[in-house]
């Protein structure tokens, strides 16, 4: 999907009120937070490179934490970027 912020996906197609948007900068997979009851997510938070996020998520599976891979998902990011440059 996309609107004037970008391209985006929900990741849980539940909860509309959540949108995570992708982007490619110098061949990088980028990805941003959007939640409609925390508008300051979208202000504070710019956006985090893949690589970054996957970092992220091996100290989290150290620590027995939630998993950020199951918000942040590759796959869905490139297949977006793929359909919208068809």
């Amino acid at each position: 999907m996309r609107d004037a912020l970008g391209l985006y996906y929900h990741p849980n197609p539940d909860d509309i009120s959540a949108r995570v948007y992708v982007r490619e900068k110098n061949g990088e997979l980028e990805f941003r937070l959007w939640q409609r009851d925390h508008p300051e997510i979208w202000e504070r938070h710019g956006w985090m490179p893949l690589g970054v996020i996957q970092a992220a998520a091996s100290m989290y599976a150290m620590n027995n934490a939630a998993d950020p891979m199951r918000l942040y998902d590759e796959n869905v990011a490139r297949a977006l970027l793929k359909e919208a440059s068809e």
